[in-house]
């Protein structure tokens, strides 16, 4: 689609151009295979010399098209699906780390991201730092080593639901010479860009807003083609060098903007095969024709919900970036200001035990082990997803022990108020 149309236009009828007599509705290609007439055919796709489908672990017309919807969207060059969010931010770190690489990440993000980076990827010989992302550029700095290979936070963090300052972290890591990598799965690209504040590479639990409906598992990985590879070759090689599998090609060369997402591709998914199906991906494609619409509810839902909660004496703290007296309001004001997500982080006087009991009370909002539905849902993180954190790892991912996290869905706002209001008479 031309890239004058905004990006309501784009959640609609973006990555799928049918032709005349195709299906107005992006088709789900259930094949594992497709065929070719000749071997010299099925051959230069394999050496790279054409573009076209071979094998749905590689690609499939399918995740393509909603691919290049959610690289429209972002204002990226081109991106991939993985099956996971979890899966996007490994094959997004993987793509461009090896053995004795060195990671620096904000510490204030999603659990499973922040075992993935302190334990899973160490066994692989790939360290990490952990700083605070609301420390002074300076000290963020000393963090970084001549190893460093990429710069890491989410624009809104999950639990905790601070804002990121992207234009802080992008000057970081390119004085670095590194790409800033952003988790963009709260904001989503209806409320936040990061490309346009400076970050390279976005990186998406489509599972999330995108889906909207709590029905498919999956991942994206964007890349804005900004980053240029070639002049921080020694960083890079795995992009800069040639690659003995594919008779010595040069991603960086060959394929120029789309080097980072092609390598990704033919090398991460076809080695480690983490691709999301194609029928997933048809269903994310139908929440992405919604998404402008419903982040906009979740948001002014999540704002009523949020001043509720400000005001009821039984709540000891309450953070959302959508509060003038949230701490991170300027920055949402600056990345997000048509509104941030539909998250928030609250704790009650009286601690963990309360809040516990606070979320057993409830009956529209269930508790599940997922955020960002169009359903209300809650969960205690200490308990749920950071349950394998010890204390002093909690704190450092920003996570309280008292720390609600309350996903206000696209029901009514004056339903999910009273539903807590009945919750937190319950356990007074």
């Amino acid at each position: 689609m031309s890239q004058n149309f905004k990006r309501d236009t784009i959640c609609v009828q973006g990555g799928w151009k049918p032709k005349k007599g195709e299906p107005r509705v992006l088709p789900i290609y259930q094949s594992t295979t497709f065929k070719y007439d000749t071997s010299e055919q099925m051959g230069r796709l394999f050496d790279l010399e054409d573009e076209g489908y071979f094998y749905t672990r590689l690609q499939n017309p399918t995740n393509d098209a909603v691919a290049a919807k959610i690289a429209e969207l972002e204002g990226g060059v081109a991106a991939m699906l993985t099956s996971s969010g979890q899966a996007a931010n490994f094959y997004a770190a993987f793509n461009i780390c090896e053995a004795g690489s060195h990671i620096v990440s904000a510490s204030t993000i999603y659990g499973g991201t922040f075992n993935l980076f302190g334990v899973t990827m160490k066994k692989l010989g790939i360290d990490v730092t952990f700083v605070d992302q609301d420390a002074p550029a300076e000290e963020i700095a000393k963090a970084f080593r001549p190893n460093t290979r990429m710069l890491f936070a989410e624009t809104i963090s999950n639990p905790s639901v601070q804002v990121l300052d992207i234009e802080k972290f992008a000057k970081l890591a390119h004085e670095h010479g590194v790409p800033l990598v952003v988790d963009n799965t709260f904001a989503t690209p209806i409320n936040c860009r990061p490309f346009e504040f400076g970050a390279d590479i976005v990186v998406h639990s489509t599972t999330k807003y995108m889906d909207g409906h709590a029905t498919s598992v999956g991942g994206c990985i964007v890349d804005s083609g900004n980053f240029d590879w070639m002049a921080h070759k020694d960083k890079f090689p795995g992009l800069t060098t040639p690659d003995p599998s594919y008779h010595g090609i040069i991603y960086a060369e060959k394929f120029g903007k789309g080097a980072y997402i092609t390598k990704a591709t033919v090398q991460i998914m076809r080695d480690l095969g983490s691709i999301q199906s194609p029928q997933n991906a048809f269903l994310l494609n139908l929440g992405l024709e919604t998404l402008h619409l419903r982040m906009q509810r979740h948001c002014e839902n999540a704002l009523k919900v949020a001043k509720y909660l400000e005001a009821n004496d039984m709540v000891a703290w309450v953070e959302y970036p959508g509060l003038e007296s949230s701490k991170h309001y300027a920055l949402a004001q600056k990345y997000m200001p048509n509104g941030t997500c539909g998250v928030i982080s609250f704790g009650l006087k009286g601690g963990r035990d309360i809040s516990i009991k606070f979320m057993d009370n409830l009956k529209l909002a269930a508790i599940v082990t997922h955020v960002a539905d169009a359903r209300t849902s809650v969960l205690h993180p200490a308990s749920h997803t950071h349950r394998q954190l010890t204390d002093e790892q909690l704190i450092e991912a920003g996570v309280r022990p008292d720390l609600i996290r309350f996903s206000v869905g696209i029901e009514d706002a004056d339903d999910i108020i009273a539903d807590i209001e009945q919750a937190l008479a319950a356990v007074k």
